[in-house]
């Protein structure tokens, strides 16, 4: 069941046809249309957007159910062992004799300029 986002009030057709009333000292009505004319695309283009983001995660939500076995695995903490010692400090002398190899080269380079 799809969680509904809070209670839409106005459609765009509303805000379109909404009257004033008028008053002696009242806003520019050019000015206030002009302005309404603008929340009315902007309110179309978010609910266009609101439709197309609910479409997606339906396609989404059937995708994921007609594929359980590509849900994502948790992955468990790793734990320090003899044998994960020992390959890190392996990985960390191999790094150093990298390092040595191509660092040491560029430093015996640079010293005969």
């Amino acid at each position: 069941m799809e969680r509904e986002m809070a209670s839409i009030i106005f459609s765009a057709k509303d805000i379109f046809e909404q009257e004033f009333g008028r008053e002696v000292r009242g806003y520019s009505k050019v000015e206030v249309d002009e302005f309404l004319d603008d929340v009315i695309k902007d309110y179309e283009t978010y609910a266009a957007l609101v439709k197309s983001l609910r479409q997606e995660i339906a396609e989404l939500k059937e995708e994921l159910s007609r594929k359980p076995e590509s849900a994502p695995v948790q992955a468990e903490p790793l734990e320090m062992t003899a044998t994960t010692s020992m390959t890190n400090f392996d990985i960390l002398k191999r790094l150093n004799r990298l390092e040595k190899e191509v660092f040491g080269k560029q430093i015996l380079d640079n010293s005969d300029l």
